[in-house]
């Protein structure tokens, strides 16, 4: 009798969806408790973690060796510039029989005003060198704190007074003013067609810091050569176009229209290295001969 009736046909019916994405039952002290969730397979523990666990420290990085303060100061400088500045006013100070004592204190007084230059700029620069990427610029890169820089750089000026000074009176003075305008010539004139007044004036100098210099010298020196003044002036011009061949292309992005750019962009940064290493050479020679036929001092 039964195989004759229809068997009634079973249908499933599905929980109606939470609609916060989970399904909660009540719990003995009458608050929530979140179910499980349907994709979790069974067996699976779930652990509550307390909203107010800090998170786990930042892994700090390892620190190189070539990022150690003392090299990135001396990276800051720059050591190229630094030294053959240092060297070549000690190797003029040689040819004009000065004494070996003199040598050092020549090489020592530059080396220590070079530097404190290269920080200065660094720091004036560290913002725009930043934006540009340049990755080597210590100061820029955020590896050389700023506050460290200008603890050296104040560091610096307190060593070269005294080293410039040794070299007598009128000499020192002589040096410190040199680093005065490049000091100055940081913030000013830099950007337009006068940037070479400022290498032109401070390497004007160099010669003068020479020759009235002596250790120890209160006598006063003698004059420089005024040939070897002028020489000297141009041989700074043309380190202003020898040290500002790399920074051409961010240079000209910021609107800077200096003697550099503008003689870059008429005859191509190729060339313009070309003409340039040639200049220093015609007047470096041209200071070598001077000093064979006339001397230093006037």
């Amino acid at each position: 009798m039964l195989r004759g009736m229809a068997r009634p046909r079973l249908r499933r019916r599905d929980r109606q969806a939470d609609p916060t994405g989970s399904a909660a039952r009540s719990t003995p002290e009458g608050g929530a408790e979140d179910a499980r969730d349907a994709d979790t397979p069974p067996g699976t523990t779930l652990t509550e973690v307390a909203d107010d666990v800090p998170p786990p420290p930042p892994a700090v990085p390892r620190r190189r060796v070539l990022d150690a303060t003392p090299l990135l100061l001396l990276r800051a400088a720059p050591p190229r510039q630094t030294v053959a500045t240092a060297v070549l006013m000690a190797v003029a100070a040689a040819l004009a029989d000065r004494p070996t004592r003199d040598l050092g204190l020549v090489l020592g007084t530059v080396l220590v005003g070079q530097a404190l230059l290269g920080w200065h700029n660094d720091l004036v620069d560290r913002r725009r060198d930043a934006r540009h990427g340049r990755t080597d610029k210590p100061v820029a890169d955020g590896r050389l704190d700023p506050s460290t820089a200008w603890f050296a750089l104040s560091c610096a000026v307190l060593l070269v007074i005294p080293l410039a000074l040794s070299n007598g009176i009128t000499a020192g003075l002589l040096y410190l003013v040199s680093l005065a305008i490049g000091v100055l010539g940081n913030y000013t004139l830099r950007t337009g067609f006068l940037s070479w007044v400022p290498w032109a004036a401070a390497f004007a100098l160099y010669p003068a810091f020479l020759s009235f210099g002596g250790w120890g010298n209160h006598d006063g020196g003698a004059a420089p050569q005024p040939a070897m003044t002028v020489l000297a002036a141009l041989l700074g011009i043309g380190v202003h176009l020898l040290t500002s061949l790399w920074g051409l292309v961010a240079d000209h992005e910021d609107g800077w229209t200096y003697l550099p750019l503008r003689l870059g962009m008429k005859v191509g940064a190729a060339r313009l290295l070309a003409l340039t290493a040639t200049y220093l050479a015609l007047v470096t020679a041209g200071m070598i001969i001077t000093g064979t036929l006339v001397g230093l001092h006037a």
